[in-house]
C-alpha cells in the first residue's frame, strides 16, 4: 500500500520511503504557480487601483490647496490695493492740505507786508484811532500797537486794530473767496 506524496515535497525527495517524482509533482507545481500568480496580479491590480485613488486624491487635494491659496492670495492682493489707495489718498489729501495752507499763509504774509507798508501813514492811524475809540466807547484808552496801528481798550471791552490784526481779518473775510487760490 503506497503513501499518499504531499503535494509540497521537492522533486526527488523521499517520502515514506518513495522517492518523489517531478513530473508527478508538475501539475501540483503549475497550480501553485498560476494561483500564486493570479494572487499577485490581484494584488498588484489592487495595489495600482489604490495608488491610483491616492494619486488622484492628492492631486483632488493640491488642486483644492492651490484654489484656496490662490483665492487667498488675491484677497490678501485686494486688500493690499485698498489700503495702498487709501494711503494715496491720505497723502494726496495732506499734500493738497499742505499746499492750501501754504497759499493762505502766503496771502497772509503778502497781505501783512503790504498792510505793515502803511504803518507810518498819520491819516491811517488817525482813521483807525477814530474807528477804534467808536468801537470800544469815547472812555477807551487808545494805545499804539507794537507792530503798527492801535489798540482801544475800555472796562470789559478791547479793539485791536494793530495792522497785524488788521491783515488777518482782511484775509479771514475773504472766506470761500480764498479757495480760488488752489481751485484751477
Amino acid at each position: 500500500m503506497s503513501a499518499r506524496r504531499p503535494a509540497f515535497a521537492a522533486p526527488g525527495a523521499r517520502f515514506r520511503g518513495e522517492t518523489v517524482r517531478a513530473d508527478a509533482l508538475k501539475p501540483t507545481i503549475e497550480a501553485l504557480l498560476a494561483r500564486a500568480h493570479a494572487d499577485a496580479d490581484a494584488k498588484r491590480r489592487e495595489a495600482e487601483a489604490r495608488a491610483a485613488q491616492i494619486v488622484a486624491d492628492a492631486r483632488r487635494e493640491a488642486d483644492a490647496l492651490l484654489a484656496q491659496a490662490r483665492a487667498e492670495g488675491e484677497a490678501e492682493m485686494r486688500a493690499y490695493d485698498a489700503a495702498e489707495r487709501a494711503r494715496a489718498r491720505r497723502r494726496a489729501r495732506t499734500t493738497a492740505l499742505t499746499a492750501r495752507r501754504e497759499a493762505l499763509d502766503a496771502l497772509r504774509e503778502r497781505t501783512l507786508r503790504s498792510v505793515l507798508a502803511l504803518r507810518d501813514d498819520d491819516r491811517l492811524r488817525d482813521r483807525l484811532t477814530e474807528l477804534a475809540r467808536a468801537a470800544c466807547g469815547p472812555d477807551a484808552v487808545v494805545t499804539a500797537s507794537p507792530d503798527g496801528g492801535v489798540i482801544a481798550e475800555a472796562p470789559g471791552r478791547r479793539v485791536d486794530c494793530g495792522l497785524r490784526a488788521i491783515a488777518d481779518r482782511a484775509v479771514d473775510a475773504l472766506g470761500p473767496e480764498v479757495t480760488r487760490l488752489w481751485t484751477p
